[in-house]
Order: structure tokens, then C-alpha cells, then sequence
């Protein structure tokens, strides 16, 4: 099922030159600008930051506020919650993939609250409706460090 807004209320624009092989990255505000380079693991020097990080950091803020107003509606606070996205990149067939594990933790709130909260976020999060269906994706909350 496609989500689409009802309304565009904001638009981010980004360019990028050169991908991830010593390219550079900057946002049509030039708030954003930065060195892009592919990780170590896949050959590159890991000297700048790559598309799969900029996801887990995009993915990970948004859905962060999706669970805040969730818990919110709830009636539970939960304003100092912790989002990890761990997103995994690989080989399949001829192209390459993305996998997605969101690992969700607030400090004194019981696990299965905490997991009750992440899975209606899951349901509303900008970031996990344009990937639904496409990119394996888990949502687990862990314990809070």
C-alpha cells in the first residue's frame, strides 16, 4: 500500500557529485555538506560518511519522533527515548540490498511497553511506510543503556 501526503508542509533538497567514491554531498540550505566515501568494508577509504549512514541517521531521527508522539498520545513520557538504526547493505541477485533493524530503548519504561509504543510508531513513521514491503526491516526494543 502507497502512503501519500495529503500535503507537501516541507521539502528537503540534496544534491550529490561523485556518489560514494570521494563524491560530496550538500543540501540546497548548505546547511548540509559533506565528503562522501564508501566504507572499508566494501573496498573504500571510510574517510567520509556513505549513503547507508545517512539513512540510519535519517531513519533513526524520524522514527525517534514518531515513537515520542505516540508515547505522547499514550499518556507515557518517553522524551529521552533512544532510536539505533542499524541499516545493512549487500549483494543480491545483480544489484544490491538494505536491511533495517531498529533497536528502541527508554530508560525506566517496561520492554514490552516500549515494544508496544515502537510497533504503532512503525505504523506511522514517514521512513518506515516508504520502505514497507521493500526493505526487510525489525523493531525491537532493548534495554536502556
Amino acid at each position: 500500500m502507497t502512503t501519500t501526503p495529503d500535503k507537501i508542509v516541507y521539502t528537503a533538497t540534496a544534491t550529490t557529485v561523485g556518489g560514494r567514491r570521494g563524491g560530496r554531498a550538500t543540501s540546497s540550505d548548505g546547511i548540509l555538506d559533506l565528503t562522501l566515501t564508501a566504507p572499508k568494508e566494501v573496498g573504500g577509504p571510510g574517510t567520509g560518511t556513505n549513503p547507508e549512514q545517512l539513512f540510519a541517521a535519517g531513519y533513526s531521527a524520524c522514527f525517534n519522533s514518531a515513537f515520542v508522539g505516540v508515547a505522547k498520545q499514550a499518556g507515557v513520557k518517553a522524551d529521552d527515548a533512544h532510536v539505533t538504526a542499524n541499516v545493512g547493505f549487500g549483494p543480491a541477485g545483480q544489484g544490491y540490498a538494505l536491511t533495517v533493524d531498529l533497536e528502541i530503548s527508554v530508560a525506566g519504561l517496561d520492554l514490552a511497553k516500549v515494544q508496544e509504543l515502537a510497533e504503532v510508531a512503525h505504523q506511522v513513521c514517514p521512513y518506515s511506510n516508504a520502505i514497507r514491503g521493500n526493505v526487510p526491516t525489525t523493531v525491537t526494543a532493548v534495554e536502556a543503556a
